[in-house]
């Protein structure tokens, strides 16, 4: 067949458009995709305090770790909002999950009639009924009420009772487990803040987390409430010092659960910083007696696969065929693990593996002398 000119250009335009966003796609498939989520927006301002939005700070902060983020050519971003617009909660869940993201991170203010609160905190998914306080999930969960014909779009679900929430999905334990240790990771840093101090880690039933089908956690940044942490909050400073923990957080939580590439943290200081917390916080970390060799001699890599509150005999029959499995109970469950190998390659093989069984957040982990390790420093 012969063509003209004009249509073997047009061919050829067709064939390189198709040839770049296949590698486009592939490229983007082989990131690890974070998606960035400012709190309210729009016709929902949040919380008002002196002048201020939450709205406006969330946004402000979500951008700054965006940018951070981005000097990182192995994460790909995904944005619930980059402007000052309304989107409903059950849009950035399921923006999220269609990205098929590997960690959600929604930023929000926290807000108090009692002008002395202060200081941020970390919450995932409640899982359990008891000790848990409301009024953070009652607020967050009310801009449902926002949205046109609510009541249809989250049948069965009353904002103002959150316990709804625990009877309609119970959150996949295997991701709760994961988004406390990435909660841990951003609380630390917090910690070491000048501006915001660390209230800790907390569990509520939020609707974004739990339709969210990876890993996530909803951080309160402050009280915007609170004199103390406006002044910080409201500053160029104080926000691109939140971000920065933020961002910091998300690439150690990256370096530690997803294959290691050299060169892919914020910077040589976030590097060093992060050894530098491993050997100071190696006397807390748990020993996984009677399940990981002790190996002198170098690292042991372990797949973890899922977690639950509920002790399974270790038969393969029980995980989808996977034989090998161990567990330890640690954060009040157990934790199952495939495989244990000292070659990081191997390991990367029996990951893939155990994805292939169902298990999509499977992640690797690391041992040394039956501690706990960073995935990172075992190949190191």
């Amino acid at each position: 067949m012969m063509f003209s000119k004009n249509k073997f250009k047009a061919v050829i335009t067709l064939f390189l458009a198709i040839l770049s966003f296949t590698a486009g796609s592939a490229q983007s498939a082989a990131k690890f995709k974070v998606v960035l989520d400012a709190g309210h927006g729009g016709k929902d301002p949040g919380a008002k305090y002196n002048g201020h939005k939450e709205k406006d700070i969330t946004l402000a902060v979500t951008l700054k770790v965006g940018k951070l983020l981005e000097q990182n050519p192995s994460i790909g971003l995904i944005y619930s909002r980059k402007t000052d617009e309304f989107v409903e909660l059950r849009e950035r869940a399921k923006n999220a999950n269609r990205a098929n993201a590997n960690l959600f991170v929604s930023i929000h203010c926290n807000a108090n009639k009692n002008k002395a609160g202060n200081g941020s905190e970390t919450y995932v998914m409640g899982m359990s009924r008891t000790n848990m306080n409301f009024e953070v999930s009652k607020t967050e969960n009310s801009v449902i009420f926002l949205e046109d014909n609510y009541k249809k779009a989250y049948k069965g679900f009353d904002p103002n009772n959150p316990e709804t929430l625990i009877g309609l999905k119970m959150v996949q334990e295997n991701n709760l487990t994961n988004s406390i240790s990435f909660a841990k990771k951003i609380q630390n840093n917090f910690s070491k803040s000048s501006g915001i101090k660390s209230r800790g880690i907390k569990q509520e039933p939020l609707w974004v987390l739990d339709a969210s089908i990876m890993p996530g956690v909803l951080i309160e940044i402050g009280f915007i409430s609170s004199p103390n942490d406006i002044s910080f909050l409201g500053s160029e400073n104080g926000q691109n010092d939140i971000a920065k923990a933020i961002a910091d957080a998300v690439v150690s939580y990256k370096n530690e659960n997803f294959d290691y590439e050299e060169g892919e943290s914020i910077s040589d200081k976030s590097v060093q910083n992060h050894d530098e917390n491993l050997e100071k916080k190696e006397e807390n970390q748990s020993v996984y007696k009677g399940t990981v060799k002790k190996d002198t001699l170098g690292s042991i890599f372990k797949v973890q696969f899922a977690a639950s509150k509920n002790k399974l005999p270790l038969e393969s029959k029980n995980f989808k065929g996977l034989k090998h499995v161990s567990l330890v109970y640690e954060d009040n469950v157990y934790k199952y693990f495939y495989g244990e190998t000292s070659d990081y390659e191997n390991a990367k093989n029996q990951l893939k593996e155990v994805k292939s069984k169902g298990y999509d957040s499977a992640f690797l982990t690391a041992f040394r002398n039956g501690k706990k390790i960073s995935v990172r420093e075992a190949v190191k």
